[in-house]
C-alpha cells in the first residue's frame, strides 16, 4: 500500500522578497562539514518524525552542498544545507529543527538566517544568486509551508509525490 503526499515547490526570485522573522535570541548558523558525524546525527533528529529518506547521506557529499548546524544557545538544534546549481539558483535541500526545538520561536529567526545564507551563495554559472527555492511536503511539519511563504517563498508548482511507506 502506499501513500499519497503532495509536494510543494517554493521560490524567491529577488532578495528584497524575504521577510524577515522576529529574531530569536540564541540561534545561530555553523558551518559543519559534510562527513560531521553531529550534521548527520541532528539531521537524522530533525527527519525521523517526518519519515525523511536516507538519500541525503549521498547527496551531502555533494560538492555544491554546504552544510550548518542551526545552533540554539551552542546546541545543535537543527540543520540547513544548500547547493548551488546552474542558471542562477541556489536550493535549499534541507532546512529544519529538532523537535524538541519546534514551537519554541526559533524557526522563522532560524529560517531567516538560512534564506540570507542562500542568496550569499555562489551559484554554479553566474555571478550571483537568481532564484532562492525549495520544495516542501505533507510529510514535514505541519507548519512548514506556513512558514516558507510567511518568509516570502511563493509556490510555483505542485505535484504528488506516492512513497512506498518505509
Amino acid at each position: 500500500m502506499s501513500t499519497e503526499h503532495v509536494v510543494t515547490y517554493l521560490e524567491m526570485t529577488e532578495r528584497a522578497q524575504l521577510r524577515p522573522a522576529r529574531p530569536a535570541e540564541g540561534v545561530a548558523l555553523e558551518e559543519t562539514p559534510a562527513g560531521s558525524e553531529t550534521l548527520a546525527a541532528t539531521r537524522e533528529a530533525v527527519g525521523a518524525p517526518h519519515h525523511w529518506s536516507g538519500s541525503w547521506l549521498d547527496r551531502r557529499r555533494d560538492e555544491r552542498m554546504r552544510h550548518w548546524l542551526i545552533r540554539v544557545d551552542g546546541e545543535a538544534a537543527g540543520v540547513l544545507s544548500v547547493r548551488g546549481e546552474t542558471g542562477g539558483s541556489v536550493e535549499i535541500d534541507t532546512f529544519g529543527l529538532v523537535p524538541r526545538y519546534v514551537g519554541q520561536g526559533y524557526g522563522g529567526h532560524a529560517l531567516t538566517l538560512a534564506v540570507r545564507q542562500a542568496w550569499d551563495q555562489r551559484p554554479l554559472d553566474a555571478p550571483e544568486v537568481r532564484r532562492v527555492w525549495l520544495h516542501t511536503s505533507t510529510r514535514d511539519h505541519p507548519h512548514a509551508l506556513r512558514n516558507y511563504e510567511r518568509r516570502g517563498f511563493r509556490r510555483y508548482a505542485r505535484e504528488p509525490e506516492t512513497r512506498k511507506p518505509d
